[in-house]
């Protein structure tokens, strides 16, 4: 019940993110739960395997790599689900962090549940 919480909450951020991030859409509801869904499965399958890779990176950068690796996974999603579009690297890293955000909240909400 929690995974699909957190996918639809997800969904709804990607939608929400549309409104403030410029150079960044989303088409439809639809298209967000595919996104989400897509962005999901890169994170849990994908993002270990480069963080593994540029560990080094992400050691004398303090962790803020990985707001680049998220980026990374957020630009390459938008490139194969319909209905996602990013004009660029920032909107693509504006997002991953407003991403970063919502799920730090939501952990947070479901934790305290």
């Amino acid at each position: 019940m929690r995974l699909l919480l957190r996918w639809l909450i997800n969904a709804l951020a990607l939608i929400v993110a549309t409104k403030f991030i410029t150079g960044f859409q989303v088409d439809t509801f639809y298209a967000a739960v595919i996104a989400a869904l897509v962005l999901g499965l890169l994170n849990a399958i994908v993002r270990p395997l480069l963080v593994i890779l540029t560990l080094p990176v992400t050691i004398l950068t303090l962790g803020l790599f990985t707001f680049f690796i998220n980026a990374m996974l957020v630009w390459f999603m938008s490139s194969f689900v319909k209905g996602v579009h990013i004009d660029g690297f920032l909107p693509a890293l504006l997002v991953a962090i407003f991403l970063w955000a919502v799920s730090t909240i939501t952990s947070w909400f479901l934790k305290h549940d």
